[in-house]
């Protein structure tokens, strides 16, 4: 790109002319910059001196400034010489760090608020190396009149974009400035090159684990050519073009949490998902480890078959009938298994479908069953409502595992199973919580259950965390002949506001309570460790603080603001809800929720981050 007064000259007429008559005026200029030129009007940029805003929540010390440290170190050496900033961007376009080697352009630039924590994105500050490159997500100079403000066209500058190897965001923008008489192609080449050299240092950055996972996926494209291929970690999510050709975002992200709740004690999957518009997709999949840590998953994709179909709603709302209690002696064992005034199975996750399916079955086929899970996933609650389900005139009796000792042999036992010869359905809960003793009580018990006359089913729920353990429940499973495994909440995407809807309404029964838009967002965002369970306490909470009306992201407890999926300790937790408090108390000021805290702005920015504060 010659920098001659005549090409200047001719710009600056275009650019006079695009003003006056539109963009068909300005003939001869890069269609990058015309493009930059009606975006700046559109934004109603000043065109005589646009103004920036400035942030004080700018992370010097973040991993894209870390990785560009060296790179920019090499390129003030390179450049001693040469009148010219350095300036390295985040995403948003403000500026984190600026070098200069010419001090002379440096005041100049300091004029024009070219500095660390103002932001030059397009839509303040016009046409320019920064905001630009963020929208045309290429690399681009803009010397002199090119600049959509005049009080920038006395500079040129060139940017390139820092896209991170593995997510393929752009991260921020490497830009050179410098006068516009001074402006040299050889800037363009020089901070392209260093672009992907800090891109480069991004991907050398990464854990292990995100190394082995991106590693995994770029052989699994090169096989796979034609097929969608995704992977994810603990913090990344890659898909390739053909897999955002063939599914939407929302497809994707069921896909990925089918995948991941199959592979959950898996090392490969084969199995077919059927999505909302009713195609039928393939899977395989890899899980990556490093030692005996689950890094992440790769997965494949085909679409097998199309069609249209509905939502899958496994189960009716219903009321399930009151559990069948013999005596009132056996009121301390069996529980009822009343179903509360709302119900909250229906789903359409993958996963959910498939749990909800292997159990129809075997409740079909009268074969024994363990429901596994995590705590609070509603592993009792489908059991119960799915049998009732089927079978509308049956009862059902709960007993619970945590209760049944050597003291109740015998006499419990015989209370628990009279009632004629009546369908029944007995669901031990909680089975993994037995002791030795218990155990011992629970084989009685379902000897007795199996040699019953009259219909009878009996299923048993399990926390999936115990089975890896040499608990006392193990020597029971040899009466199972089936095992259906519940998918957490936080794999239930798809379901979530169903289920936040109906669990308001039954802990609300008759009042006028609904979720505000950003109340939906924290709770869609939190990882829920305890499920269902913990949503409804979540719930429970606003209610107090809000009995009517509509619920704001403030009612809910500190701990919904926090996306952070590690399980965090007292202390952090604590650390945690006093950070979310300070934000609300100050209105998401950082700067004053910090020093009411008595913390530096550095390390309140860090444990947002650290924590996943959302607020």
């Amino acid at each position: 790109m010659p920098n001659s007064a005549s090409r200047l000259l001719r710009v600056a007429a275009a650019r006079a002319d695009f003003l006056d008559a539109g963009p068909a005026a300005a003939g001869g200029v890069d269609d990058v910059v015309v493009a930059s030129w009606q975006r700046s009007h559109a934004a109603g940029v000043d065109v005589t001196a646009a103004h920036t805003t400035f942030s004080d929540d700018i992370d010097p010390g973040s991993l894209l400034a870390g990785c560009a440290q060296p790179v920019l170190e090499q390129l003030r050496n390179d450049t001693a010489d040469m009148p010219l900033v350095i300036a390295l961007t985040d995403r948003r376009a403000r500026l984190v760090r600026r070098i200069d080697s010419s001090v002379a352009v440096g005041r100049l630039l300091d004029r024009v608020q070219f500095a660390p924590g103002f932001s030059y994105a397009e839509t303040a500050m016009g046409t320019n190396g920064v905001g630009t490159v963020l929208e045309a997500g290429r690399p681009v100079s803009v010397v002199g009149p090119e600049h959509f403000t005049e009080h920038l066209q006395s500079f040129a500058c060139s940017g390139a974009p820092i896209i991170d190897p593995v997510t393929r965001h752009v991260e921020g923008v490497l830009d050179i400035s410098t006068l516009t008489n001074s402006w040299s192609p050889i800037m363009h080449a020089l901070v392209k090159s260093a672009a992907k050299d800090i891109a480069q240092n991004l991907l050398l950055d990464r854990s292990q684990a995100q190394q082995a996972i991106f590693s995994t996926y770029l052989q699994a494209t090169s096989r796979s050519s034609k097929r969608a291929v995704f992977a994810f970690g603990s913090s990344l999510f890659m898909a390739n073009a053909v897999a955002e050709d063939l599914f939407t975002p929302d497809e994707q992200r069921t896909l990925r949490e089918h995948a991941t709740f199959l592979m959950k004690r898996r090392e490969r999957i084969s199995d077919t998902v059927v999505l909302d518009r009713g195609r039928h997709v393939h899977i395989t999949g890899t899980r990556i480890m490093i030692g005996s840590d689950v890094a992440g998953l790769v997965t494949t994709a085909e679409i097998v078959s199309a069609g249209e179909r509905g939502c899958i709603s496994t189960l009716d709302d219903r009321h399930l009938p009151r559990a069948g209690v013999s005596t009132t002696e056996t009121s301390k064992l069996a529980d009822t298994a009343a179903q509360p005034s709302e119900s909250v199975v229906a789903g359409r996750s993958p996963g959910w479908v498939r749990a909800c399916t292997e159990l129809e079955n075997a409740m079909a086929r009268r074969q024994p069953a363990v429901i596994v899970g995590e705590s609070g996933t509603g592993k009792f609650t489908l059991t119960a409502e799915m049998f009732h389900g089927l079978y509308a005139g049956a009862r059902s009796i709960s007993v619970d595992a945590t209760q049944l000792s050597t003291d109740a042999v015998g006499t419990d036992v015989g209370s628990i199973l009279a009632g004629g010869t009546d369908p029944t359905l007995y669901i031990v809960r909680n089975i993994d919580q037995l002791t030795t003793d218990g155990a011992s009580q629970a084989t009685e018990l379902l000897d007795e259950i199996t040699a019953r006359e009259g219909p009878t089913w009996f299923c048993a729920t399990v926390s999936d965390s115990s089975l890896d353990s040499d608990l006392p429940f193990r020597e029971l499973l040899g009466f199972f002949e089936v095992s259906v495994t519940v998918p957490p909440l936080r794999l239930r995407t798809d379901d979530f506001e169903q289920i936040t809807a109906a669990v308001l309404r039954a802990i609300a029964p008759g009042r006028s309570v609904r979720l505000s838009p950003e109340a939906k967002r924290v709770l869609s965002r939190y990882s829920w460790p305890r499920n269902i369970s913990q949503l409804r306490e979540a719930l429970v909470h606003a209610l107090r603080r809000r009995p009517v009306g509509e619920i704001q992201a403030g009612d809910l407890p500190g701990y919904c603001q926090s996306a952070t999926r590690r399980t965090l300790t007292p202390v952090e937790s604590s650390e945690r809800d006093l950070i979310v408090n300070a934000l609300r108390e100050h209105t998401g000021n950082r700067v004053a929720a910090a020093e009411s805290l008595g913390m530096s702005r550095s390390t309140f920015y860090r444990r947002i981050k650290a924590y996943g504060v959302t607020a």
